[in-house]
C-alpha cells in the first residue's frame, strides 16, 4: 500500500481495540489511527490519543468530556463527546475503514452511520448483526459496503470461503470452547459466582463477552450473526464443541469437503486479517505446534444445561425484533448478574421470560428496533428486580 490505511477504532480502550493497537504498532507504515473513541475510560484513551496522535476522539460519557479536553489541549487533536459524535466521526472523509468494536447494543448506530458513508467495516460487534441483520445487510449492499468479519469463528468461515464464494455451502460449524463450565451440570452451574465465570480458559476477553461464553449465549449471538453475514437457514449452521480453541470453524460444502481454519487463540489474526484484506500480512504471533497438541476433541454441546443456544435459534427462526429482543435482555440479565443480582443459571431463565412477554414484530424498521430494545430491558430489568426480592 502507498499510503497507510486510516482506521476508525470504535472502543479502543475495550479488548478488541487494544488488541487492534498492538497491530497497529506492529504496521505502522500501512495503518494509521484516524480516530479513536471510549465510552468512559478516559485516562486509556488520553494514553492512547498521546501515543498514536489521531485526528480525532469521543469520550461517550458526557461527564469526562472537560477531563479529555484539558489532558489533550497541547496536541493536535480534536475532542468531542456524547453519542451522536460516534456517528459523525466515522463518516470523515479521512477514515479509510472502521473497526466497530463497541460493546452491545450500544455499537449499531455508529457502524450504520459509517455504512451510510460508504466505509468498509471490520466489524468486531455481533450485536450489529444480530439485533438489525436485515437492516444492516441491505444498507451494505445498497451502499457496496463491505463487511469483514473479526470474530475468530466469523474470520475463520470468510478465510474459508476465500476462492470459494461460487460453490454452494451445505452447512457451516461454529466451533466453542464450552467455557469455563463445560461438562458441568445444571446443579452446578446455580452455584457458579462471577468471579468463576470470568475465568475463561482460553480467550482474554472483555467482562460482558466471557459471560456471554460461558453461559454459551456467545454461540448463539454468533449462529445469528453467521446467518447473515453468509446468508445462511438456521438448519445450515452447527455448533460443536472443541474444548483446544484450535480449529475456528469449517466449512462444508455440497460436494461433502469440508475446510477448517486453525491457530493458537490469538484475536490479533482475525483482526489483521480484516483490516488488511484480501493481502495476508508477516506477523509474529505465535505458531501454533502439532506436537504441543496431539489430539483433537470435539462434542455436541449440551443444551440442557446451556439453553442459550436453542433460544438464539428459536429467534433467529422467528425472525423479525425477536434477535433484538434476545440480545437486549441478555445484555441487562448478564449485567444483573455480573452486579451479583441473580444467579448465573437465571440469565437464560430471564432471557426467555423476556422473549415471551416482549410484543413481537414481524418487519422492524430502525425506529422499531430502538423501542424494542428499549422494551425488552424494562421487561428484562422487572425480571431481575423481581429475582433478586425473591
Amino acid at each position: 500500500m502507498s499510503q497507510p490505511k486510516k482506521i476508525a477504532i470504535m472502543g479502543s480502550t475495550g479488548s478488541i481495540g487494544t488488541q487492534t493497537l498492538d497491530i497497529v504498532r506492529a504496521n505502522k507504515a500501512h495503518l494509521q489511527v484516524e480516530v479513536l473513541t471510549a465510552q468512559g475510560n478516559a485516562d486509556l484513551l488520553i494514553k492512547q490519543a498521546i501515543e498514536f496522535e489521531p485526528n480525532a476522539v469521543v469520550i461517550a460519557d458526557e461527564t469526562k468530556y472537560k477531563y479529555v479536553k484539558d489532558a489533550l489541549d497541547k496536541h493536535d487533536i480534536k475532542v468531542y463527546t456524547g453519542a451522536d459524535s460516534l456517528c459523525q466521526v466515522v463518516q470523515m472523509d479521512t477514515v479509510d475503514i472502521v473497526l466497530a468494536a463497541i460493546v452491545g447494543f450500544a455499537g449499531l448506530r455508529s457502524t450504520i452511520a459509517a455504512i451510510e458513508a460508504g466505509k468498509p467495516i471490520a466489524l468486531a460487534n455481533k450485536e450489529t448483526l444480530v439485533v438489525a441483520g436485515a437492516l444492516v445487510t441491505d444498507l451494505a449492499k445498497e451502499k457496496g459496503v463491505s463487511i469483514f468479519p473479526v470474530d475468530s469463528e466469523h474470520s475463520a468461515i470468510f478465510q474459508c470461503l476465500a476462492g470459494e464464494f461460487n460453490n454452494k455451502i451445505e452447512k457451516i460449524i461454529l466451533t466453542a470452547s464450552g467455557g469455563p463450565f463445560r461438562g458441568k451440570d445444571k446443579k452446578f452451574l446455580a452455584t457458579v459466582t462471577k468471579e468463576h465465570a470470568l475465568k475463561h480458559p482460553n480467550w482474554n476477553m472483555g467482562a460482558k463477552i466471557t459471560i456471554d461464553s460461558a453461559t454459551m449465549m456467545n454461540k448463539g449471538l454468533e449462529i445469528i450473526e453467521a446467518g447473515w453475514l453468509f446468508a445462511l437457514k438456521p438448519e445450515q449452521i452447527e455448533v460443536v464443541i472443541h474444548s483446544q480453541s484450535i480449529i475456528h470453524s469449517l466449512v462444508q460444502f455440497e460436494d461433502g469437503s469440508i475446510k477448517a481454519q486453525m491457530g493458537l487463540p490469538d484475536m490479533r489474526l482475525p483482526i489483521q486479517y480484516a483490516l488488511f484484506f484480501p493481502q495476508r500480512v508477516k506477523s509474529s504471533f505465535p505458531r501454533f505446534d502439532f506436537s504441543a497438541y496431539p489430539s483433537l476433541s470435539f462434542e455436541k454441546p449440551d443444551s440442557e444445561a446451556f439453553p442459550a443456544i436453542e433460544l438464539a435459534y428459536q429467534a433467529m427462526k422467528k425472525g423479525g425484533n425477536m434477535p433484538c429482543i434476545l440480545n437486549a435482555a441478555n445484555e441487562v440479565a448478564v449485567g444483573a448478574f455480573l452486579k451479583e443480582e441473580i444467579g448465573f443459571t437465571d440469565i437464560a431463565s430471564l432471557v426467555e421470560k423476556t422473549m415471551q412477554k416482549a410484543s413481537f414484530i414481524a418487519k422492524p424498521g430502525m425506529n422499531d428496533y430502538m423501542e424494542s430494545d428499549a422494551e425488552a430491558r424494562k421487561i428484562a430489568l422487572a425480571l431481575a428486580k423481581k429475582a433478586v426480592k425473591a
